[in-house]
């Protein structure tokens, strides 16, 4: 029995499996990944992230460039893909396909350089995921495999919020069952993740990270038995590994608990992933596709006996504006014209605190591939400063210790604010949820912050 397989419920189906960019990075990589999907015959539909460093190379065209850093990027991603084309037999046509989209990402960069937008720069950074889907469909058809190439934007309808697309659920189970399940019952379907298209034809993508999101959404849709997300670790951790080498893998956790880790920046799953696989009560499987064999995390509806700490995340570039404004003592309506503000402007609000005369809240400006992840611009502080004053602080970093029923620990504010003594802490969020208690910190101190409470609270 697989160690995916010994975690798992039965309960009939196919299986979902998605493979992130360090998974199918270079022909060795993508030779490992195809070995796990074909050693489950509960596999029927893969789900790609572009190679990895792609799409950094692509939103760095998008952003626009002169013609000598454009040569460069392209000659990045050439390298990248041709490197997995030469390792393929009889490579001519997979060649072409890859040199015809290569054509493609020049002439959009050139567009690019002259104006840019963030239409312009979904559909240039969707190649990334065509590319990859193309050369793993080709890989494994070499093995001797029934295996089809399918475009995702047949059944990924959006709306038109280029960077940060949101699916129609209801289009996309109607053309799931009209396009996709047939093909799915006759041969091993590979597609890309992350990108979508809306009811013009423009391209659109869902975020970064947003890979996660579609093989979810395909899960649910197709009611499938599990969703496998298999990138570079095996599991979720109580913390980033890469912080805190002594990290513990957490073998099975609720999806309240990942929700929350996922949300305030724990980068295994995409923050959206688990809501479609919370609706069908989905699991979604963790694992490493470089040692599939090591196990990982199984995310369910409910574990026994949950910890009263599970994991502390870290999400970094975080934004914290302080609005004043005399206006706001003993006044109503105020907070409702800030918040119609930044809705009008797309900006979702993370973490809010307020006084008599001040308003201060965090914005998240990760997660969007929009040309500018830079949200405050200046329309919107024009619209904002003829409500109130605003301030702005940068660099700063979000630690969110995720947990079960903290609103009820006693002792917890002095367990947690003894160990941080000697920092600063910009900002306080606790009692909204029982799962989590936030600190906005500065950037510079993130790290050191996050290896003393994990020292504090796991070790």
């Amino acid at each position: 029995m697989s160690a995916v397989s010994s975690l798992c419920p039965e309960i009939g189906g196919y299986v979902v499996a998605k493979f992130g960019g360090t998974s199918v990075a270079n022909f060795d990589a993508m030779n490992s990944s195809a070995n796990i999907v074909l050693a489950n015959k509960e596999v029927r539909l893969v789900v790609l992230s572009a190679s990895a460093g792609i799409t950094n190379w692509l939103i760095a065209l998008a952003e626009g460039c002169d013609a000598d850093k454009r040569a460069d990027y392209l000659k990045q991603i050439h390298t990248i893909q041709h490197a997995i084309v030469d390792r393929l037999h009889d490579s001519d046509v997979i060649r072409q396909e890859i040199n015809r989209l290569l054509e493609n990402i020049k002439a959009l960069s050139e567009a690019a350089s002259l104006a840019t937008s963030d239409a312009l720069t979904d559909e240039l950074v969707s190649h990334g995921e065509l590319m990859s889907t193309l050369l793993f469909t080709e890989l494994l058809r070499q093995r001797g495999t029934d295996v089809e190439w399918f475009d995702i934007r047949k059944i990924m309808r959006t709306n038109d919020h280029f960077g940060c697309a949101e699916p129609d659920n209801i289009q996309l189970q109607s053309l799931v069952t009209e396009y996709l399940l047939p093909r799915l019952q006759n041969a091993l379907v590979i597609t890309q993740g992350f990108i979508g298209r809306e009811e013009k034809g423009r391209t659109t993508t869902l975020g970064r990270g947003g890979s996660d999101y579609t093989a979810a959404l395909l899960g649910e849709a197709l009611n499938l038995k599990r969703v496998d997300i298999w990138t570079d670790v095996p599991g979720i951790y109580t913390t980033d590994p890469r912080v805190v080498p002594s990290a513990q893998r957490i073998d099975k956790i609720a999806f309240d608990e990942a929700a929350e880790m996922a949300t305030f920046g724990a980068k295994i799953l995409h923050p959206a992933t688990l809501l479609p696989a919370i609706r069908c009560d989905i699991p979604v499987f963790v694992g490493s596709s470089k040692n599939p064999q090591a196990g990982g995390t199984l995310v369910c509806d409910t574990t026994a006996a949950p910890p009263q700490f599970r994991a502390i995340a870290l999400r970094r570039k975080q934004t914290l504006l302080t609005l004043h404004s005399l206006k706001m003592l003993h006044a109503q309506g105020f907070l409702a014209e800030i918040f119609t503000i930044l809705s009008r402007h797309n900006i979702s609000v993370d973490l809010i605190t307020t006084s008599e005369v001040n308003v201060a809240l965090t914005l998240d400006t990760t997660g969007s591939t929009s040309k500018n992840g830079y949200l405050l611009t200046n329309a919107l502080m024009t619209e904002l400063s003829t409500l109130c004053r605003v301030e702005v602080e940068e660099d700063l970093a979000l630690v969110a210790i995720i947990g079960n029923q903290l609103s009820q620990v006693r002792g917890l504010g002095k367990q947690i604010f003894d160990a941080l003594e000697v920092f600063n802490i910009r900002m306080i969020s606790h009692g909204a949820s029982n799962h989590n208690l936030c600190l906005l910190v500065p950037g510079k101190d993130a790290e050191q912050i996050v290896q003393t409470l994990h020292q504090s609270l796991f070790e």
